[in-house]
């Protein structure tokens, strides 16, 4: 089981947490159980699959920004996807490299594969002769959280 997902009292799915920490949760009497898997018990506690909270959060302090670049990230927005050859990829490349000031942003990185990361090397597509069939963007939130 990947985690327990956590509601707010909207419905709407805020993050996902762990199993003693959803008992945490229960304990402090912040959330009560929407969900449990059936006949399976952690203490005197059903196990949880989703809690919905008492009170609600908001988030829009955390969705009126973008979200923060990393490697993780990159690779959820292009769905683990070379963006030279199409083919999975495992590591990101940097359109303008790292050793000429390219930067970890949003627009100047992109999924690769091991094989195009190594043709490419220290150089920019054009330079390299790659063709690169993706447009880099900033994410949405969805794309990028759990």
């Amino acid at each position: 089981m990947s985690g327990v997902v956590v509601l707010n009292t909207d419905n709407t799915a805020l993050h996902t947490v762990s199993i003693p920490h959803a008992i945490r949760m229960l304990v402090r009497e912040v959330a009560v159980i929407e969900e449990a898997v059936e006949g399976e018990r952690f203490g005197p506690y059903p196990v949880p699959v989703v809690l919905r909270l008492l009170r609600y959060v908001k988030t829009t302090f955390l969705y009126g920004r973008a979200p923060t670049w990393s490697k993780r990230a990159v690779l959820r927005r292009d769905r683990n996807r070379c963006g030279y050859c199409g083919e999975r990829g495992t590591t990101i490349d940097h359109l303008l490299p790292q050793s000429r000031g390219g930067r970890n942003t949003w627009l100047n990185t992109v999924c690769a594969c091991q094989a195009c990361n190594h043709r490419k090397a220290a150089r920019t597509p054009a330079e390299a002769g790659m063709t690169l069939h993706v447009v880099p963007r900033v994410p949405a939130w969805r794309e990028v959280s759990m």
